[in-house]
């Protein structure tokens, strides 16, 4: 039965496809696509006013949304006949949009798109992205109990203020940490930190060595556990590599890496005492702060009038450090949600392990028969504590709204003054000149009428202005009627101050990745049966053929990390080779040449290497990771530009390769030989 479903997923090697104009056209999308993903634009949109407003006035009296306030004048006093809107193509957008081209020119159809959802060659896509999600669910729900950041702040306690050594336990603690519970938790909770840290220390000028060193040192401890990355899920299905296996032949690479990589940072590439001091001088938490109970950062308006200075630069520089110092010193642990979520974690692990090694691989017992149930369990754990605490998270939500209200009024009542004074100082010079310009006959008589005109002019005019803004003031008071969309605010707002653990967990989640995953499936898929894929991979068996085995390592491992950043990402990128090198064995098995099991190997291996490490190499979009910290960074007040991300991130990238791949060739020709690899 086996034998009989391993034929009928063998790839088509047939290259002669690739002459049609169907086949023409699905590398050029493809192309586009990747291009698109890489660098993200808008395309402007057009609708006719009249339209637009018709179809708001609809929704709205149909009680879907607010009466809508149309606009007086958009540009020259006039507010023209189109809106114009962004459609944003970017690493969503994109690619479905792609896949619907294909489907409508029927390049594609339904044996593309099923194989890249249902799955084909043993890469099963649901299976793939339920896994990933449901112990992304535990994982990021281990780090909304605080659990990640209280263990920084002990790290940081632990290090002192002694650069060198703050730096070392810093780095120690975020690879051990990523290797368990994967990079996403390390990248939310890790970079807020180092964040939070560099901004309440007075002589690190730039955050640079901290924030990029724990970006990379996520992707690389990445690689060591499968269920570390969608990346390294979608190498062991495609393959039939039980984890177990999966692990011991990388854990050796990326462990010489993380030691290696060590003193190259401090010593070389962040060799500078403005990023590294030798020591670290912290500023000393407030004493009112001190013996302050942490409060939940998951409930909303915890930080009262402060929930926004993240977003908003123009905010109290003081009162963010403040914060900064409190988060970093001060910060919170729900323990019952730490030691429920980390045992939850880890037995799901053990489990996931255990079935998995003795299924072969064969996928007869998906694994997330244990990783969906396991996050049912966290889930219903943390809504439970949340039910349980509803009051008390209530009535920290509620005094922190009216905290944030209060100072936002008050901040409009100051803005409110100044433009008032501004205009009473415009209209005051302007009577000034008036009465200069009077006739010198009449001075003596006019004089005093103009002083009073002034003043009453500024009376009248003042009072005007201040009436003027107590009306907007009070129209924005009145209560809006009932509508859906507000009904749908409530709800949401009910349920970020009853469950806020829950409603943190799910906006993290990247749910993101499941669009985009499928799409890029069915892209790969396309390429697999319009011939491409078969063509990519006589390539890759010339090179083989000419290089042997330490060109197939070096070589495979420079591709993929170059592909991460130009064919969608890493994930893309690890679907599309594990395809071209499922292709390469149906070309050896069909010539009777057997691929050695030290080449087959190492190419499999280096490129575990490639797509965990290519995270950090040229581009944020070399992985859903890089995106994600890129946008808290920015959150942050911290602004990484593209051509910083790759000239910091190529030497660290280049030292990593060269690393990586050297240990792997040596374990190879250590503990393989040139027998015919066994699948």
């Amino acid at each position: 039965m086996l034998s009989q479903r391993a034929d009928a997923e063998r790839p088509d090697l047939d290259t002669n496809k690739i002459k049609e104009w169907r086949s023409i056209i699905t590398l050029i999308i493809f192309v586009l696509t990747n291009i698109n993903v890489l660098l993200p634009f808008h395309i402007p949109i057009y609708i006719p006013r009249l339209l637009w407003t018709l179809f708001l006035n609809t929704l709205s009296a149909l009680r879907i949304i607010p009466v809508p306030r149309h606009p007086i004048r958009v540009r020259n006093g006039n507010s023209g006949p189109f809106v114009r809107f962004d459609f944003p193509m970017n690493f969503i957008t994109a690619p479905l949009i792609a896949d619907l081209f294909l489907l409508a020119i029927l390049a594609i159809g339904s044996k593309e798109v099923k194989g890249g959802t249902i799955g084909d060659q043993g890469i099963v896509p649901y299976d793939i992205m339920l896994f990933f999600l449901s112990l992304a669910y535990i994982a990021i729900s281990v780090d909304a109990s605080g659990l990640i950041r209280w263990l920084a702040f002990k790290v940081l306690q632990k290090g002192g203020k002694v650069g060198h050594r703050l730096f070392f336990y810093l780095y120690a603690f975020f690879f051990s940490l990523t290797a368990v519970i994967g990079n996403d938790p390390v990248i939310l909770s890790g970079t807020a930190f180092l964040s939070y840290m560099t901004r309440v220390s007075s002589n690190i000028k730039h955050p640079r060595a901290w924030i990029f060193t724990q970006f990379s040192l996520a992707n690389i401890a990445s690689a060591m556990l499968v269920s570390s990355n969608p990346t390294n899920l979608v190498l062991a299905g495609a393959f039939q590599i039980t984890f177990v296996k999966y692990t011991a032949n990388v854990i050796v690479p990326v462990l010489v890496t993380g030691i290696v990589l060590f003193p190259f940072l401090l010593y070389i590439i962040f060799h500078d005492e403005s990023l590294i001091p030798a020591s670290i001088m912290l500023e000393d938490l407030p004493d009112e702060l001190k013996n302050k109970k942490p409060i939940n950062p998951n409930i909303p308006f915890a930080k009262g009038a402060l929930e926004g200075s993240e977003n908003n630069s123009s905010g109290d520089d003081e009162q963010e450090k403040k914060l900064s110092l409190e988060e970093v010193l001060n910060p919170f642990l729900d323990k019952k949600g730490a030691i429920f979520g980390t045992v939850i974690m880890a037995a799901t692990l053990v489990t996931v392990l255990a079935l998995n090694a003795a299924s072969q691989g064969t996928h007869e017992r998906p694994v997330f028969w244990v990783t969906l149930p396991a996050a049912f369990v966290m889930l219903c754990f943390d809504i439970s504590m949340g039910w349980l605490n509803r009051e008390e998270t209530r009535s920290i939500a509620h005094e922190g709204r009216q905290r944030a209200e209060t100072a936002f009024a008050e901040r409009a009542e100051t803005r409110r003054k100044s433009v008032v004074q501004e205009d009473l100082d415009a209209i005051g010079s302007a009577s000034h000149d008036t009465s200069i310009a009077l006739n010198e006959k009449s001075q003596s008589i006019a004089a005093a009428p103009s002083h009073i005109l002034s003043g009453r002019t500024r009376e009248v005019v003042g009072d005007e202005l201040v009436s003027r803004e107590e009306k907007k003031l009070e129209s924005n008071k009145k209560a809006s009627p009932t509508t859906l969309a507000s009904l749908i605010a409530d709800t949401y707002r009910w349920a970020q101050e009853t469950f806020p653990t829950t409603m943190t967990v799910f906006h993290h989640l990247p749910l993101a990745l499941v669009p985009f995953a499928f799409c890029m499936f069915v892209l790969v898929q396309a390429l697999v049966t319009k011939g491409w894929v078969p063509v990519f991979a006589h390539g890759w068996d010339h090179w083989v053929e000419k290089t042997g085995t330490i060109g197939a390592v070096g070589g495979m491992g420079f591709v993929s990390v170059i592909l991460c950043n130009f064919a969608g990402t890493n994930i893309g990128t690890t679907i599309l080779i594990s395809r071209v090198i499922q292709s390469w064995q149906e070309i050896h098995r069909q010539n009777g040449i057997p691929i050695s099991d030290r080449t087959f190997w190492g190419t499999i291996y280096s490129m575990a290497l490639g797509v965990n490490y290519g995270a950090f190499s040229l581009a944020f979009s070399a992985s859903l990771a890089g995106l994600l910290w890129r946008d808290i960074l920015a959150r942050k007040h911290i602004h990484v530009g593209g051509l910083e991300f790759a000239r910091v991130n190529l030497p660290i990238i280049a030292i990593t390769m060269v690393i990586g791949l050297t240990v792997l060739i040596g374990q190879i020709y250590i503990i393989r030989d040139d027998s015919p690899y066994d699948s």
